[in-house]
């Protein structure tokens, strides 16, 4: 069979369940580490329950991802995900989801792995959100989710450093309240409302302008010039004023 009649014949395989997003709805890319307790705790022997060094790959994969060729006006990071807000009229790939989906995966995988010297993989979905309102409440349960993983995390790590078990350890916070987990830490010594914001609450990123100072040797002369630069937030704030910052960015970028 000649190649055209056989590209004919198989192309539709690849596109016949291919689904765009429709336009004037907002498109969310959640990209999660893949096997990455292993990989943080086994094979890389990274500080528990939070490693700056991690947190650091996962910055600059995040700055990545906003610079390989989509229109991406707000991120943010927590643990080993990241999630992606493109701008409402991003219009690359004609909005084809498996587009998004296999690239973001690709890249964050490929820039982490690069950062690290070793494999690290990433998977990713994307969320389709028709209101600026179900875009604040997406970051709204991603920011919360963050805090809670946090409390958990240190309440865990806390008993293993004492010498409780893995098992023993889960049970001992198991469908406890929030309340009883920041006094068990306080028992201990670790007041939780003092810990770095960025394990608590995530790390935020968005576009602002910068003024750069530079010679222009045509005119013999120094110039101001603006540019676009990624601000990274390591102090994000909390309940309806982190709803607000998110709906800024937003409307920002209207």
């Amino acid at each position: 069979m000649k190649f055209d009649n056989l590209d004919k014949k198989l192309r539709v395989f690849e596109t016949a369940y291919d689904f765009s997003v429709p336009p004037n709805n907002y498109m969310v890319a959640r990209i999660d580490g893949r096997g990455f307790t292993r990989l943080t705790k086994e094979v890389h022997s990274f500080e528990r329950p939070f490693d700056v060094k991690f947190r650091d790959l996962m910055v600059e994969t995040v700055k990545h991802l906003m610079t390989c060729g989509f229109h991406v006006i707000y991120a943010y990071t927590e643990s080993d995900e990241i999630s992606l807000l493109f701008d409402i009229n991003e219009n690359a790939f004609s909005r084809k989801s498996r587009k998004y989906t296999s690239i973001l995966a690709g890249e964050a995988s490929a820039k982490f792995s690069l950062l690290l010297g070793a494999l690290g993989t990433f998977d990713c979905r994307l969320s389709i959100l028709p209101r600026v309102q179900d875009v604040v409440d997406y970051f709204r349960w991603r920011h919360e989710d963050a805090h809670r993983n946090a409390l958990n995390a240190h309440c865990y790590w806390m008993l293993r450093n004492q010498g409780q078990t893995p098992t023993l350890a889960s049970k001992a916070i198991e469908k406890k309240s929030t309340k009883f987990k920041n006094e068990l830490l306080f028992q201990n010594g670790i007041n939780f409302n003092d810990l770095p914001s960025w394990q608590k609450r995530g790390i935020g990123f968005y576009w602002t302008t910068e003024e750069k100072t530079g010679w222009n040797p045509k005119l013999n002369r120094e110039e101001v010039t603006k540019r676009k630069v990624i601000k990274t937030e390591f102090e994000l704030e909390l309940g309806q004023a982190y709803s607000n910052f998110v709906a800024d960015k937003i409307k920002r970028d209207e």
